[in-house]
């Protein structure tokens, strides 16, 4: 539909994943059992494998050309990024209980920014406080778009040093 404005090529791409998982079943499915030299049973592998060819060929051409021609619209993602609880799995990183209990305090600070019209960085100390003894004034190095995507930084996350990281990699890399 002329309208629509989400990538619509790429949801097709992740929805190929299905087919992947099915030839793969296929063939796991042809393949147990087997003696040790060849059988007929292996005439049904031809199928699954150049389908799956087929597959990721046309999804590679249909990623390359998205990618070259993909425009960010900048100042409205950051607007979506600030319009959110985005770093509230890092507040909940932050509290290094476990998860359950975490969400249970975080889920708290954010049902009371919700009610007060705040982010979670606009609350008060006393009143992260309020909420859990666990806080302490360093939860602000934790809190804000900028310092959530800081405190990613595990081999393929989503953190500033990662991606650039990656970027360079694949832009520098031999062969390509």
């Amino acid at each position: 539909m002329p309208q629509k404005k989400n990538p619509d090529p790429m949801e097709l791409v992740r929805g190929k994943s299905a087919r992947f998982i099915a030839d793969l079943v296929s063939l796991l499915t042809s393949c147990k059992g087997l003696p040790l030299a060849y059988n007929r049973d292996l005439q049904e592998d031809k199928e699954p494998t150049f389908d799956s060819v087929k597959a990721i060929l046309g999804m590679l051409e249909v990623s390359a050309e998205f990618v070259q021609n993909i425009v960010f619209n900048k100042k409205r993602i950051l607007k979506a990024l600030l319009s959110g609880h985005l770093d509230a799995t890092t507040l909940a990183d932050y509290l290094g209980t476990p998860f359950r209990r975490s969400h249970d305090i975080v889920g708290r600070s954010v049902a009371l920014c919700v009610s007060k019209r705040f982010q979670l960085q606009d609350l008060s100390l006393d009143e992260h406080k309020s909420i859990s003894p666990s806080f302490e004034q360093d939860v602000y190095e934790y809190l804000g778009v900028d310092n959530s995507i800081k405190k990613f930084s595990s081999y393929g996350s989503t953190g500033v040093e990662c991606v650039a990281s990656q970027m360079e990699y694949w832009v520098h890399k031999p062969g390509i």
